[in-house]
């Protein structure tokens, strides 16, 4: 493993990397609240036989987090700074893995560079208005009326109680949950100025549903292989999101697991087994 970090735009942006740089490459895209702390076990357990880089988004992880004036925090610019890393490594040919958030910043790299995504892990990664869940409701109020009004409430979701929730919901054997990341997640919203770079996102977020019909017209006309592996528990983007990704691309492999939203905590082993099959079978 090794832990690097590229200037970008002005940017320190921080990634993990591991495995053979002549290997196949899976880029890997993390959620919120959290960053690429999310795939530590699983970028060690591949590094044997693939090439595995998880960046930190602007406002997450080790990377910069300029203040909301200086930075345009949407997930066009989140999509920007990591397609101009990836550019910078020389990575013209990977295979994506998204979770949450990683999905509208994995699809928008998709649409603008078909040719080199050679397959889409999607672990809780929406791009169907079926995954949408109640969860979203305070959500679809701020994007049709964006105010301190309808700001404010969303604020309940920066707190130790709402980030543990992310990690515990859906999940039988709480003993399971390993409580350290949830703690780093919470110590990086806590830093000054950070709920506003969140709440700037949660409000760009309403323009990726306008998005999906173009992510699906991407899937319909490209076909890349797809597994969607997913907590089918999970209370923000619902098992229906998953079984969306069939209609679009008939051959996905799609399986639902005894899991909430953060599945890779608490099915690691079974999810890695699954993606190392899945990569597997990509086309060189």
């Amino acid at each position: 493993m090794r832990y690097r970090t590229a200037t970008i735009d002005g940017l320190d942006i921080f990634y993990r990397e591991a495995g053979d740089p002549s290997a196949p490459t899976l880029v890997l895209l993390h959620g919120f609240p959290t960053s690429s702390i999310a795939y530590q076990e699983l970028i060690g357990a591949l590094a044997d036989e693939f090439h595995l880089i998880a960046p930190d988004y602007p406002g997450f992880g080790h990377s910069s987090a300029p203040d909301p004036g200086a930075f345009d925090y949407t997930f066009d610019r989140l999509a920007d700074v990591v397609d101009r890393l990836l550019d910078s490594l020389g990575v013209r040919s990977y295979a994506l893995y998204v979770h949450d958030y990683g999905a509208p910043v994995g699809f928008r790299l998709a649409v603008r560079h078909p040719e080199r995504i050679t397959g889409i892990v999607t672990q809780n990664g929406n791009a169907y208005e079926e995954g949408l869940t109640p969860f979203w409701e305070g959500f679809k109020a701020l994007w049709a009326d964006p105010s301190e009004v309808t700001r404010e409430p969303l604020r309940v979701n920066y707190t130790l109680e709402a980030t543990y929730w992310q990690y515990t919901h859906g999940v039988r054997d709480l003993s399971l949950v390993n409580p350290d990341k949830a703690a780093l997640d919470q110590a990086l919203l806590d830093r000054p100025g950070n709920q506003e770079i969140q709440l700037a996102l949660f409000q760009d977020y309403g323009t990726n549903l306008g998005l999906y019909p173009q992510w699906q017209d991407y899937l319909r006309r490209h076909r890349p292989p797809v597994l969607a592996v997913w907590g089918r528990h999970d209370e923000i983007f619902g098992p229906e999101g998953a079984l969306a990704f069939a209609r679009d691309v008939p051959d996905a492999h799609i399986q639902l697991l005894d899991a909430g939203h953060f599945a890779l905590e608490t099915r690691g082993a079974q999810i890695t087994a699954l993606v190392r099959s899945f990569l597997h079978g990509l086309p060189d």
